[in-house]
């Protein structure tokens, strides 16, 4: 609690002018005390005026006081100064180069924490507190601190500048309009300002209503990059599942032949040993019999081998087995297997081949918002040769130019009937089927043209909405007039704001849903995009309001 009074009476005794403990303190008759040095320095600053006040209150004194040091403060002060050093203010109060000062703070100055419109001064908060306790100061307007407040003041009448010339786009004072602005379309500041507020505020939302569209494009691409890596993934997962059952498939195979094999192997083999185990039985049998017959013929008793040769002749041998008769299978069967096995792997390379060249021919072609072009260079790179359909073409229309150019006549022409032609509405569509990214610019001239793409679908007999270009959910269109563009899908029309021109440019990007048009003079301007799903080809078209309206796509490349 000590400290609490000491710090209090250290605010009563401080000078409102250095804020530092009074030095040779003086009372003005207001009853405010200061420094004696601190309100001499301020009076000084005063003498032009002829007149002096109190830097708190603000009272006039005429003439300057003479003013007389005040002995008790004084001697107060003294005691308050033996309970510990002064206050200083922190170092961050005061003014560095880059802040503004406070203008009345001597010595030292503080830095400003508000300025104020009508004194033309900035006040630090100690200078500022008369502003907020006295009534002859609350219509004041206090702004953020300002190094630039005195470019408030006419140089050349010393006015604060309350007015606005329109005609010359400058502030200027009361004695300016009556002078060299006399005549001139002037305004006070506050209109001006509400003025050109009301245009900002539509400018901030504008921009904020593109930061939004961004925004939103952002997480469609997020989107998108997660879409892309999620299918990817799935293809990888997928491609590696479908290899490792054809291996395991062609491994089942693999076994399944060499199993075939083996078997076949083991009985060929066994039949052949059964074959040779009964030619050798059957040679070992011929060979005894042979020795008995060899020992019968060198008996040189004749009666002795007469007696014995008719029981001791071999019978014929029975189911004697020839070497014609044996069956030998050659090895070609087997040779067979590997000529199959052949055909099959020629087989399955030719049907690789063919599909692998459609896997590896399949392009992922992924749209990201910000690849669309953003010069007309870069736009060029897509452009797409439209040529009109005349089997298409309404019948008060003429095709020129190659069939680029469309004018709307007052008399039908001679076309023949047929099925694709459009019968109530003055339109034709190109006989180019539009997918991927293209791109593509419509030349224009008369009152009205309307820019166009649509499904080949769109119905083309009748004047109803469902034919016209804009009036459907089969067609987008770009409404160009002699002074203002719109947009119209599905019978709602928006308008369009940008530079006039007679050259229009449109984008397409059929597999991202993008469709854009661009005013195209010296630079592109975007006039309208639309972000949907296209779920057909589109074909390019136009329709023209009034007779002598052409409509022409040019030559870009």
């Amino acid at each position: 609690m000590a400290q609490k009074g000491v710090q209090l009476g250290r605010e009563i005794l401080s000078c409102s002018i250095c804020l530092d403990l009074l030095k040779d303190p003086v009372t003005t008759t207001c009853g405010h005390s200061y420094c004696m040095k601190c309100i001499k320095g301020f009076w000084d600053g005063e003498d032009e005026k002829k007149t002096h006040s109190c830097p708190q209150c603000r009272q006039s004194f005429t003439p300057r006081p003479v003013l007389l040091k005040n002995t008790m403060l004084a001697a107060l002060v003294e005691e308050l100064k033996k309970t510990g050093p002064p206050a200083a203010p922190a170092d961050l109060c005061y003014a560095g180069a880059e802040d503004v000062a406070c203008d009345v703070c001597t010595g030292r100055k503080l830095r400003a924490c508000k300025s104020c419109l009508v004194c033309l001064a900035s006040y630090c908060d100690k200078h500022l507190q008369p502003h907020y306790e006295l009534p002859v100061f609350k219509k004041h307007k206090l702004v953020e601190p300002s190094k630039k407040l005195q470019e408030n003041i006419c140089s050349r009448h010393d006015e604060v500048k309350k007015l606005f010339c329109r005609t010359d786009q400058q502030s200027i004072c009361s004695l300016c309009s009556v002078d060299e602005h006399k005549g001139h379309d002037t305004v006070s500041a506050a209109a001006e300002r509400t003025e050109r507020q009301r245009e900002l505020e539509g400018s901030r939302l504008n921009i904020q209503q593109r930061i939004q569209d961004g925004e939103k494009e952002v997480k469609l691409l997020q989107q998108e990059v997660q879409a892309v890596n999620g299918s990817a993934d799935k293809a990888v997962e997928d491609s590696e599942k479908t290899f490792t059952e054809l291996i395991r498939l062609m491994e089942k195979r693999s076994s399944d032949v060499k199993q075939q094999l083996r078997s076949q192997q083991e009985r060929e083999v066994s039949r052949v040993r059964e074959l040779q185990e009964k030619l050798e039985q059957e040679i070992r049998e011929l060979k005894r019999r042979d020795a008995e017959l060899k020992l019968l013929s060198h008996t040189e008793d004749h009666n002795q081998f007469l007696l014995s040769y008719p029981s001791s002749l071999p019978a014929p041998l029975s189911g004697a087995t020839h070497s014609s008769s044996i069956n030998i299978r050659p090895l070609s069967y087997f040779e067979d297997v590997t000529a199959a096995l052949s055909a099959v792997r020629d087989k399955l390379q030719d049907v690789l081949r063919e599909e692998w060249t459609n896997v590896s021919s399949t392009e992922v072609d992924v749209l990201l918002s910000a690849a669309e072009p953003t010069t007309r260079a870069g736009f060029l790179r897509y452009s797409q040769e439209i040529t009109l359909d005349p089997n298409t073409a309404y019948t008060q229309l003429v095709l020129s130019e190659g069939s680029r150019k469309a004018t709307l006549m007052g008399q039908e022409q001679s076309y023949s009937s047929h099925p694709d032609r459009f019968t109530g509405w003055s339109q034709v569509l190109s006989r180019e089927s539009l997918t991927g990214r293209c791109y593509w610019e419509v030349e224009w001239r008369g009152i009205y043209v309307r820019v166009a793409v649509a499904y080949k679908n769109i119905i083309r007999a009748g004047r109803e909405t469902e034919c016209g270009f804009g009036l459907n959910d089969k067609s987008w269109s770009l409404d160009c007039y002699l002074n203002s563009y719109s947009f119209c899908y599905n019978s709602i029309q928006t308008p369009v704001s940008g530079p006039l021109s007679s050259r229009v440019g449109v984008y397409l990007d059929h597999r991202a849903g993008v469709l854009s048009f661009y005013s195209v003079s010296e630079a592109m301007t975007l006039l309208h995009r639309v972000q949907t799903t296209f779920t057909q080809p589109l074909h390019a078209g136009v329709r023209l309001g009034y007779v002598g309206d052409t409509a022409e796509f040019c030559k870009l490349k």
